[in-house]
């Protein structure tokens, strides 16, 4: 969960519920955003899931960017042993195409966004040159990994399988 107040913290039990239904999944939140969210944050997220989507042969990650998210703990410390990368606002994207490679599927909930006003507390961290940058190399970087991986990708979606297996239920 983010620390900067957008993320419903009433909806944790909920979270932890579903991962705990389903303990080989990565439980993603899906932003529901109202009117406090900035035009240019909401339709810039599309080009990271557009990129996630190519990424993931179409695994089913609903929102590559939002922080609110529970992970199969195994599988990820295994994905970060292997990077020196998602550190930093890279974190989250990076997370999910890596451990849809690895085979956990994604499970999407729904959960609003509040966008805090500076005299609400509300604080970005979000730096659009510096956090841009560090996006476009981390998805140039998954590209190219991904253009090695889609064949084992494009077999496992052909046959069924993680991630691809749940599709029809999110």
């Amino acid at each position: 969960m983010d620390s900067d107040g957008q993320h419903p913290a009433d909806l944790i039990p909920v979270f932890m519920q579903a991962s705990q239904a389903r303990p080989d999944a990565m439980i993603l939140g899906r932003p529901v955003f109202d009117a406090s969210a900035p035009l240019l944050r909401v339709r810039g997220r599309r080009v990271s899931n557009g990129w996630t989507n190519l990424e993931t042969l179409g695994a089913g990650v609903g929102d590559s960017l939002f922080g609110f998210r529970v992970y199969p703990i195994a599988d990820l410390v295994a994905v970060m042993k292997r990077q020196p990368w998602m550190r930093r606002f890279d974190f989250d994207t990076e997370a999910v195409v890596r451990l849809a490679w690895r085979g956990v599927a994604p499970v999407n909930m729904d959960a609003p966004v509040k966008y805090l006003r500076p005299e609400e507390g509300g604080v970005s961290h979000f730096n659009y040159l510096r956090d841009n940058a560090l996006l476009t190399w981390m998805h140039t970087r998954l590209v190219l990994e991904f253009v090695l991986r889609s064949p084992l990708l494009l077999l496992r979606r052909l046959r069924g399988l993680p991630p691809f297996q749940y599709l029809g239920q999110r």
